[in-house]
């Protein structure tokens, strides 16, 4: 059965997202499985249930069919139900909120460990220019950071600049990101963009006291 189901995708008549078919197996699915849960997807939600006519489609025999559905329904993907159809008459159908449930946490899953690992990333990168391993409660700190919406990036550039004042604390840093919020600095970009902007005032500056006309001053007596 398993390789009449690869002819079936071969055949290019039913699409399978790619997220879908890299992580199928964390649903705990068979390939078998797996190939028919996305026959019924491509079909949408409350499909009518008829398995003559998935097994004409599908090339399989009715038996395998509900053999597929009863194990699909034994792993909480699916559900075999009665509802009434627009002519309020009672009908079977299989019902997938089961699988989008799964499907949904999947993603959900999938993102929370891609904030996790970047907050890895960042603990290890704020060690390393502390040398120092960080406390527990300084892990909680950086941890609010990512909360509030800083980005990695910005809490690099914060942390840098930090070192660069020759200090290395949390609540310095902490005033740095406070202070960047506040002008709209989001980006990396940004940083450098306010860097320059204040490395021009310092010029300007130092170009005014270079031009004071002291001689002129002093003769004045």
């Amino acid at each position: 059965m398993e390789d009449k189901l690869k002819d079936i995708v071969k055949s290019g008549n039913i699409v399978i997202p790619l997220y879908l078919f890299r992580n199928y197996k964390k649903l705990k699915l068979e390939l078998n499985e797996f190939i028919f849960l996305m026959y019924l997807y491509s079909k949408g939600n409350n499909i009518p249930l008829n398995p003559k006519l998935f097994s004409e489609e599908f090339g399989i025999s009715e038996k395998d069919i509900m053999i597929l559905i009863d194990s699909l329904s034994t792993k909480h993907v699916l559900e075999d139900k009665v509802v009434k159809n627009d002519k309020n008459i009672s009908e079977e159908v299989i019902c997938l909120d089961l699988f989008y449930e799964k499907y949904g946490l999947l993603l959900l899953d999938d993102v929370n460990s891609s904030k996790e690992s970047n907050k890895s990333d960042i603990f290890d990168f704020i060690q390393k220019e502390f040398g120092r391993t960080l406390a527990p409660t300084e892990y909680e700190v950086i941890k609010a950071w990512i909360d509030d919406g800083n980005s990695e990036e910005v809490i690099k550039e914060a942390v840098k600049e930090a070192i660069i004042n020759g200090v290395s604390n949390l609540r310095y840093i902490d005033k740095i990101l406070l202070e960047w919020r506040k002008k709209g600095i989001k980006t990396a970009s940004d940083v450098e963009k306010n860097r320059k902007s204040y490395r021009k005032k310092e010029e300007e500056n130092d170009d005014k006291i270079f031009d004071y006309d002291w001689m002129d001053d002093s003769i004045d007596e």
